[in-house]
């Protein structure tokens, strides 16, 4: 109705994996029962954007769920001008140890700037040494990982999701179109390949290579464990913290 649009590809990762999972062109997955399903979906009007996720559990890993969310929320009770991140870190950290699981330490919460949908601070998932004092004006994501695993994930080989970082002249005609087609529908935001009108696996892995395109690979917990994920987009203001997300 306000004429919102999609932010980046919804992410719907499953169990193991963290983040970056977002259907082929005619994906056929269905769920199962005892999956975790993170949710992670992102709107923006004229590049001002809203990032939110939560967990479903289609099993019995409620205390999992659980201990994201209420990280979250006690992260939120924190966050205000003139406070670090790293106590942010320190009180998503301690939330999510009460309930006998671990943070994940390599994904952050992150900022957000127009068109830009990681930006700086990191908000990290436990506590940091230093951290970076929140100023009125910025807008941040808050976003706790939590798992039963060892806390860490790293890169799959599966990529959907990719953004362009440059448009710089290439000589192939496909790959020409291909740069056009983002620039115009999304400029640096994050993109699905499914939603172009041709993605070549071959031109969209040479402009990665050439360094047009910035991949996402899916991200999975090393050790196979569950995650569960929840997260909301806040606007600090002098004396109050909006949250925009829920």
């Amino acid at each position: 109705e306000l004429g919102a649009k999609p932010a980046f590809p919804c992410n719907i990762s499953i169990n193991s994996d963290a983040a970056h999972f977002t259907p082929k062109r005619n994906d056929e997955r269905e769920f199962q029962k005892g999956d975790v399903v993170k949710l992670d979906v992102g709107a923006h009007i004229d590049g001002y954007i809203a990032d939110m996720a939560v967990t479903v559990d289609l099993g019995q890993n409620s205390e999992l769920v659980m201990a994201s969310k209420d990280a979250l929320y006690a992260a939120l009770d924190v966050t205000k001008a003139n406070v670090s991140t790293s106590k942010i870190g320190q009180v998503i950290e301690d939330t999510i140890k009460s309930y006998g699981f671990r943070p994940i330490v390599n994904l952050t919460g992150h900022g957000l700037l127009p068109y830009i949908a990681h930006a700086p601070p990191s908000i990290y998932n436990y506590a940091t040494k230093s951290g970076v004092t929140l100023k009125a004006g910025m807008v941040i994501a808050i976003e706790p990982f939590a798992t039963d695993g060892v806390g860490k994930v790293n890169d799959r080989s599966e990529c959907e999701i990719y953004s362009l970082i440059s448009s710089k002249p290439t000589r192939m005609k496909i790959a020409r179109e291909i740069i056009s087609e983002v620039l115009k529908e999304y400029k640096t935001l994050p993109f699905a390949k499914r939603w172009l009108k041709r993605s070549p696996e071959l031109i969209i892995s040479k402009l990665v290579r050439e360094g047009i395109l910035r991949s996402y690979p899916v991200l999975t917990e090393v050790s196979g464990g569950l995650v569960s994920q929840w997260e909301h987009t806040v606007i600090i203001e002098e004396d109050d913290v909006i949250v925009v997300t829920e």
